[in-house]
Formats: C-alpha cells, structure tokens, sequence
C-alpha cells in the first residue's frame, strides 16, 4: 500500500511503524473474513482492511471525526486478521498507533472521557478495585439482574506452597485476577512446586498495560511496564529463569515490552529481556512434561471440557491449540467448538464499552462451546472467564485449576 504520512507524524517513531506497516497491506481482504466486528455488522468500515484505510487517511493528514472513532473503538483488538493475513501485517501494532493518534485528534465528550479515566483508573490501581469488587458483592441480592450478572461470587484459593527450590520463575498476578480468581496463580504454583519450580510473586508488580494501551493512553501504559521490570529485574539478576503470566491477555502485552520500550535509553534493554523471558504457562508445562507425566492421575475418569482459546493465546502469543494437547494428555475429552479463532467479546473492556455487540459475541461464543455438551468451559484469560461464566450455567474454569487437579497427591 503506497503511503504518503502527513508531517505532525512523517518522522516520528510511531510514524515509521505505522508506514511500514501500511505498506505491508496489499488490499487482499483475506482478513474480512476472519474479523468478528465484520461478520456482525457487515461494513467494510468494520472489519480489517476498512480501519487500515482510516487509519492510513488519518495519518496523512486527512480530516477525521467521531466516525472514524466508532469505527476504530468497535476494532476488539483480536488479532484474528493478523493470523489470517497471507501479508504478515501487524494490525495490532497499527491500531495502537492509530487510537492514540486519534485520541490527540477528536476530543470524546466529558462523560465519555470520565467514564474511560475511571476503569483505567479503577481497575488498575490501589485498592478502588477490590473495594468495589467487595461491595458489589455484598449488595449482589439488591442489584438488578444486569448488573449482579457482572460480579462474580467469591473464590477461595488453596495456599501458595513455600518457596523451597533452586528453580525459580516470577508470576505476574495482574490487576484484576487475584482479586477476581486468587486460585488460578495458587494452582500453577502448586503444580510447579512438584516439579522442583517455585513460583515467585514480585510485590510491586501489578497490571500489565494491556488496558491503558488498547485505551489510548500510551505512556501509562509505558509506566505500568516500568514498574513491573523495576520489579522484576532483582529476581532476573538472581537467576529467575521466566516470567510466566496466567492471563494470556498479559502475556501478550509483556511479550510486546521490548517493542513498546525500545526508544527509552534507560529500560530498552532491559525490557527486551523481559519479553524473552516471558512464557505462557502452557509453554513452561510442555517444557516439564517429562517431569509431569508420572504425576498425572488417569483413574480419574474422563472430564468432557470445551475449551476456548483466547484470542490473546492464539492470535497473540501464537499458541494456538498447545493447551488443548495439555488437556488430552491428562485424560480430558475435548469437545467440538465451532470457529474456535473468533473472539468471546470480552477484550478488556470491550464488554463495558461495547455492551450490545460483546453480548452478541457472547453469545455466539457460548452456542459453539455448549454445543458438545461438556461437563466445563475452560480458558486461558481471566477476562474470557468471567465474562464467559456471566452467560452459562455450566462451570467455567482456567485450563490450569483443571490442570492442577488431575495432579496425584503428593
């Protein structure tokens, strides 16, 4: 795609990524047919190949309006289009780019402003979340049905193990996740403390990123990645041999951490060494399987499991159909899902700010899951959970609370 960048952007390094980008698209469409919003709804606008053309006429100095926001704020940052695309185009990076262009360029209105400050705020700092999280639950019984919908019942989380092995990898509990499921980071470290692995929290490590920058707000983003390297680091010096993160959508993010640091002199390096050292669970239990094998109970009897893949795991981080290999191994029965690659409508939160549409995803998401008749849903994204289970009566669970349970005593 022949570019012509307008100069407020030209020579800049969000301009040089987004150009080279543009000029890796060929117009082939391929991606429409993959990208959820566009399967909804139908306009090209919505899909794919429509945001790259608004995206491209924005940075080339072409008038832009509220239009163009709609369209750009309906985008769930799947990442469908980019395993689709024959091109390798990394339309992840380019909407990035193209949302916080568009945030300097068309002003939101005051409530919509505020309400965007508050659950980047809310959600990913001090102590607004789990006191919200706390009364919500307590006024659940007065809650209309909506809304009670929305908050998830209490989850109590078997302790940690102690920290007793030579082997050591960090975990990053995330914003949300130890206050919305603690027992999905307790699993894993249980499951790794059998195989001579302690799982280490880094207390001042926290949220990712992920939400501040799909939101637009690129350098709270860059803060937030900062903070947890500066977190990190000491334990990396010690020896730490990964970083793993149990929410695929993390994951995906701290991956991105040398990319998104890399013109900062002071942590350039260092975050491209955190982004190798970063690993989906999935990935360090493949790499132990020797060691878990003999611990997996088979008497058990079979666990019929739908199992959705988050777009993160698969589109993201690229590792697609890895945990399903896990689930077989221990004696699940996987059963059938239709379209596996497209999204749940969770995305962050999509599923607040887009309501209508994340419900129809939802929706679609759950008649594919539910269509085998499964015993569980399991996932890999605390996200995907909870919106997931907000729409089922069948259990729905993180694949390593699964995992971790079919583990013989010991």
């Amino acid at each position: 795609m022949e570019t012509r960048l307008a100069d407020f952007i030209k020579d800049t390094p969000e301009g040089r990524e987004a150009d080279a980008i543009l000029r890796a698209c060929v117009h082939c469409g391929f991606c429409t047919a993959t990208c959820p919003t566009y399967q909804l709804l139908g306009d090209e606008l919505d899909g794919p190949r429509g945001r790259i053309y608004l995206i491209k006429q924005m940075l080339e100095g072409d008038q832009v309006s509220r239009k163009t926001q709609l369209h750009l704020d309906r985008c769930l940052t799947c990442r469908s289009c980019e395993t689709t695309c024959p091109s390798g185009v990394r339309y992840g990076r380019l909407v990035d780019v193209g949302r916080r262009v568009l945030e300097r360029q068309v002003p939101r209105h005051a409530v919509e402003r505020m309400s965007r400050w508050l659950l980047r705020q809310g959600l990913t700092r001090g102590p607004w979340f789990p006191m919200a999280l706390s009364l919500g639950r307590w006024t659940r019984p007065l809650l209309p049905r909506a809304l009670a919908a929305r908050v998830p019942a209490k989850t109590e989380a078997k302790p940690w193990p102690r920290r007793r092995h030579a082997r050591r990898m960090l975990s990053l509990g995330g914003c949300v996740q130890p206050h919305l499921a603690p027992g999905i980071d307790a699993a894993l470290a249980r499951a790794l403390d059998r195989v001579g692995i302690s799982l280490v929290q880094a207390s001042k490590a926290g949220c990712c990123g992920a939400l501040s920058e799909h939101l637009g707000a690129h350098e709270e983003a860059l803060r937030f990645a900062r903070r947890n390297i500066d977190a990190w680091w000491p334990h990396i010096e010690r020896g730490a041999e990964a970083i793993i993160t149990s929410a695929s959508g993390c994951g995906a993010v701290v991956k991105e951490y040398g990319h998104l640091l890399r013109d900062d002199p002071a942590y350039a390096a260092k975050a491209r060494r955190v982004a190798e050292l970063s690993r989906d669970p999935v990935e360090v239990i493949a790499g132990e399987w020797k060691r878990f094998a003999p611990l997996v109970a088979m008497d058990h009897g079979p666990l019929r499991i739908a199992f959705q893949s988050p777009c993160t795991l698969q589109h993201g981080l690229k590792l697609a159909g890895r945990v399903e290999e896990i689930l077989e191994a221990i004696g699940s029965e996987l059963t059938p899902v239709a379209d596996p690659h497209l999204c749940c409508g969770s995305a962050g939160v999509y599923s607040i700010l887009q309501s209508a549409l994340s419900q129809r995803l939802r929706a679609n998401k759950l008649a594919a899951l539910e269509a085998g008749e499964p015993q569980v849903i399991a996932t890999a994204n605390i996200g995907c959970l909870v919106h997931i289970a907000q729409g089922t009566r069948l259990p729905v669970r993180h694949w390593l609370e699964v995992f971790e349970a079919r583990l013989r005593d010991g």
